[in-house]
């Protein structure tokens, strides 16, 4: 079992661990994971996420080669923008979904930095490198650089304090290298927690150094801020509606299924589009619903029922939602049943808990709202 570098600042804080994609993480910290959810809500998180995997891409016609690959239109990127996109196999199912980075232009003509799930980076990478011409040059980097996100309604007022108000001028899922406390990092305005914030990356033996100067930076502007561990982590990203490997996405388990046909660009080649296309004129046979349930905590794999008692899907993701203070679950259901107002059933250690389908998100990201 791996450990992030941060591992032993984790203990000290009295973190608890659990194994997660072959790392042991901390799930949560003494204060629970519904207060660190709430912190992150209301302040600023801090996410260890050296868990996650980078690759890099570069050489003459490295943007063509991975756009036949992913499912997402990327050939008229600019430099320094970000794009969410799918890896999919041959039948349309999910292998991975990406966050894609156009490098800058001093740092390569035709460069790509590629963020992947932590449990498929040995997977991804073998499936890139079998596609990829042998003319490119790709790496994993994932060893050298780190992964911290700062998260919150106060994040952005933190990063611009230590970027000299560099990360205001950015847009969303844009990102910029910046000198902070004497390191260049790289900061994407992205995230996994519908809040405003950033994903910075930069050298791992700076780890523990600069981990420290954002917390205490953060304390000496007057900001609440923690960690947040895996727990609320989930939490965050299933009210924003944001799809977790192995629960809403899967190989198994198509993008029109999972609600991201929007990842798909259709206008161009990918690997997996003639199936999407079969599928959607075949009509699809499940889809992901949210449901609210009565007295009862869903999880994974726990079957749903219509309102005669028969086995119509399963949850794919289920928990207590501390914003919305509800109990919640992601599902796959026949799309007859996924309309809003569904009354539907969840088996719960054989009783069935009834359940209602809701509208989704049940948290609107602050970057989608309108004023």
């Amino acid at each position: 079992m791996k450990t992030t570098l941060l591992y032993p600042w984790h203990e000290k804080a009295g973190a608890r661990f659990a194994p997660f994609a072959g790392f042991e993480m901390p799930i949560q910290y003494p204060t629970g994971a519904v207060e660190e959810h709430r912190l992150c809500r209301r302040s600023i998180g801090l996410f260890d996420l050296d868990h996650m995997g980078q690759f890099i891409l570069t050489g003459n016609g490295a943007t063509e080669a991975l756009s036949l690959i992913v499912s997402n239109r990327i050939v008229d990127m600019k430099y320094g923008e970000v794009k969410y996109a799918l890896l999919l196999n041959e039948q349309g199912g999910v292998i991975d979904d990406l966050l894609l980075y156009r490098m800058l232009e001093e740092e390569a003509a035709d460069g790509w930095f590629i963020v992947v799930n932590a449990g498929n980076r040995e997977v991804d990478f073998a499936h890139f490198q079998a596609l990829l011409p042998p003319s490119l040059t790709f790496k994993d980097v994932s060893e050298e650089l780190y992964l911290i996100a700062v998260q919150g309604p106060n994040a952005a007022k933190l990063l611009d304090h230590i970027t000299n108000n560099g990360f205001s001028s950015m847009l969303r899922f844009t990102c910029v290298f910046f000198d902070v406390n004497g390191m260049k990092v790289r900061v994407g305005r992205t995230g996994y927690t519908g809040e405003e914030g950033a994903e910075i990356y930069f050298d791992a033996a700076k780890a523990l150094e600069f981990w420290e100067y954002l917390l205490e930076t953060g304390k000496k502007l007057g900001f609440e801020i923690g960690p947040i561990g895996l727990a609320a982590r989930d939490s965050l990203r299933f009210e924003a509606g944001m799809p977790l490997h192995g629960h809403e996405i899967t190989p198994s388990i198509t993008p029109l299924e999972a609600l991201l046909s929007w990842a798909c660009d259709f206008e161009k080649d990918f690997i997996g589009k003639r199936a999407l296309q079969t599928q959607k004129e075949l009509g699809l046979k499940k889809k992901l619903a949210v449901i609210n349930v009565t007295a009862g905590v869903p999880r994974q794999g726990y079957p749903v029922v219509s309102e005669k008692g028969e086995e119509i899907g399963t949850c794919a993701s289920g928990m207590f939602c501390p914003t919305t203070g509800t109990y919640s679950a992601n599902v796959f259901v026949p799309p007859e049943y996924a309309r809003t107002g569904t009354a539907l059933g969840v088996k719960i250690r054989d009783n069935i808990k009834s359940a209602v389908v809701v509208k989704r998100p049940l948290y609107i990201p602050v970057y989608r709202r309108t004023e």
